[in-house]
């Protein structure tokens, strides 16, 4: 019996943590699938648009059915669109953006010796 591939997180759809698909629950829900935040990081720091190929070496050579399922999720979510090559949209884009005090707040949080 085929497994059927469970749809992306999305707000208003349940999600893993809520029920009703709160919209942060549904982020936090498809950034914490395993390899997301690498790709978004990834997109990120490259000059223009990757390759499947140039994306999936500067992930560590992840595997292409995990980077193929990844990049599928992104782009129904919108933050990565597919245009001669692999890019975040602007809402990709603004995610990095918003999560750059987490970032900062994690390496704070490494060095606290509290």
């Amino acid at each position: 019996m085929a497994t059927e591939t469970p749809r992306p997180p999305r707000p208003g759809r349940p999600v893993r943590g809520s029920t009703t698909g709160r919209p942060i629950m549904a982020l936090f829900d498809l950034i914490g699938r395993r390899w997301v935040l690498r790709v978004i990081w990834e997109l990120d720091r490259a000059p223009g648009p990757l390759t499947f190929r140039e994306l999936r070496t500067a992930c560590g050579d992840l595997s292409s059915s995990v980077l193929t399922r990844r990049l599928s999720e992104l782009t129904e979510a919108r933050f990565v669109e597919h245009e001669q090559g692999y890019r975040l949209t602007r809402a990709g884009r603004t995610l990095v953006k918003r999560l750059a005090p987490l970032t900062q707040w994690a390496a704070e949080w490494q060095n606290d010796d509290g």
